[in-house]
């Protein structure tokens, strides 16, 4: 299939209904293809890269309450039921099923082609936003060798162990693991932990870098994370 066109599965044993339905979405611009029964519909559901399942609620062999089931069990495409009946029975179990949405024949080609647009546009919508939270999350979030710096509880964890730190030390911590491999003095890391908060002892910093690898170092004698650059400072590894 051509990867730059949405693809969308229809399962339909009415092969006129899914020719015409086949039509239309393919002048809509989408890329079509055809099931005609239950068991061959979930299989290519579950095989193929689909965007969107047109799926019909009376089939031969699986129903489409079946397909809907298994294909959400492993997918979170959008997924449009298709019935003859108007019973609000058949509507409320299609929905339980984890349809998105639930159209009754007969209906127009292009009431469907719109809502399969609808639906592929907020599935877009919600995968965008899904990835930004990740991507914003991730950057939210130091991983380094074991070491995890969880920034908006203010956790740390070394290999899933969390490491109780204090305000300062956090901060000290966090402040040299996002810039790693960089050589920082103890001048430098003063003013930007402590700020004016204290009255210039910058012995301060030597005693937090050594409360941090108490923590976090399974040797305090040959650190992993906080090295120390003699003369200058202090630098942490990546």
């Amino acid at each position: 299939m051509d990867n730059g066109k949405q693809t969308i599965l229809i399962i339909e044993d009415e092969e006129a209904i899914a020719e015409l339905e086949r039509d239309y979405l393919e002048q809509a611009g989408y890329l079509v293809e055809i099931v005609t029964d239950g068991d061959s519909g979930a299989s290519r559901a579950l095989e193929g890269d689909f965007s969107l399942v047109i799926l019909d609620l009376m089939l031969p062999g699986m129903d489409g309450f079946e397909v809907c089931r298994l294909v959400r069990e492993k997918k979170d495409i959008p997924i449009l039921m298709v019935s003859a009946k108007k019973d609000d029975f058949d509507k409320v179990c299609g929905l339980g099923f984890g349809a998105d949405d639930y159209i009754t024949k007969p209906f127009s080609p292009s009431e469907l082609t719109a809502r399969v647009k609808a639906h592929l546009a907020r599935y877009e919508r919600l995968v965008g936003s899904a990835m930004q939270w990740q991507s914003a999350r991730k950057n939210r979030t130091v991983e380094i060798r074991g070491l995890c710096i969880d920034k908006d509880a203010r956790r740390v964890y070394v290999n899933g162990e969390e490491k109780i730190m204090t305000n300062k030390e956090f901060d000290l911590l966090t402040y040299l693991a996002e810039r790693p491999n960089r050589v920082f003095s103890k001048d430098e890391l003063f003013r930007a932990i402590w700020d004016m908060e204290a009255v210039g002892d910058i012995a301060t910093v030597t005693v937090h870098i050594k409360k941090i690898r108490e923590k976090i170092e399974t040797s305090s004698a040959d650190p992993q994370y906080i090295e120390t650059i003699w003369g200058v400072g202090y630098r942490f590894k990546l």
